[in-house]
């Protein structure tokens, strides 16, 4: 068995964070009744939303901007282009957001079967990017920690994806090698070419389809096929 370590991103990989995020901004939709401010299309609103957060998040990712950036403007931005001007409640619903999203549980079909299959054979960690505390309260909620050995945040670290620090560190908390590992993510930059310019192969987890030309160690459109492979 050439593999004896199994790394997995998180977010877009195990849980589902599209979904997650979708239902938990129509909630706040509703809760802050965005509609009485002249909000009337809020999966307009969130389509704005996800624009503004994953600009941001790009620039978060390269060190631009700070996490309280982040989690300040996006809704700031968002409800701006709605011509809603309202600082107290864009920090209010950012707040929200924080403590209610982590807090869904949707993940991808066949997670839990293949975690379930690997943990009889590998040993699992987790590498995210993601803010440390809401990545361990997704996990919790989730139901994924008992699977896990070594839980690997960028904010913890201080680098984030595709730094190869990260990815080192990664290895020598598990106490495994290069050649021993894989990593499985969703983001070809970021998760894959990260950690196979580091030297660990990659599993580009693709279930969109989408078209690409680079040289990858494997590539799953279904998490079930992750049992085909290891």
């Amino acid at each position: 068995m050439k593999y004896k370590h199994i790394f997995f991103d998180l977010d877009r990989t195990l849980w589902d964070f599209d979904t997650n995020s979708h239902e938990t901004l129509l909630e706040l939709c509703d809760t802050y009744k965005l509609n009485e401010k002249g909000i009337l299309d809020y999966e307009e609103f969130i389509k704005t939303y996800k624009a503004h957060n994953a600009e941001l998040w790009n620039l978060y990712r390269v060190d631009k901007i700070s996490q309280q950036d982040l989690r300040r403007e996006r809704f700031q931005r968002a409800l701006a282009d709605f011509g809603v001007d309202n600082f107290i409640l864009s920090e209010n619903i950012g707040e929200d957001y924080i403590e209610v999203c982590p807090r869904k549980n949707k993940l991808y079909p066949y997670a839990f079967e293949v975690l379930d299959y690997l943990k009889e054979k590998y040993s699992l960690h987790i590498i995210t990017n993601g803010f440390d505390k809401t990545q361990h309260i997704k996990l919790e909620h989730a139901n994924l920690t008992p699977y896990f050995n070594q839980i690997i945040t960028s904010e913890k670290l201080g680098v984030k994806k595709p730094n190869p620090e990260i990815f080192a560190h990664a290895l020598d908390v598990a106490e495994a090698t290069k050649e021993q590992s894989i990593y499985i993510g969703d983001n070809l930059v970021v998760d894959i070419l990260g950690c196979q310019n580091f030297g660990i192969d990659g599993m580009f987890f693709n279930p969109e389809g989408k078209e690409h030309t680079e040289e990858v160690s494997f590539e799953i459109s279904c998490l079930s096929q992750i049992m085909e492979i290891l």
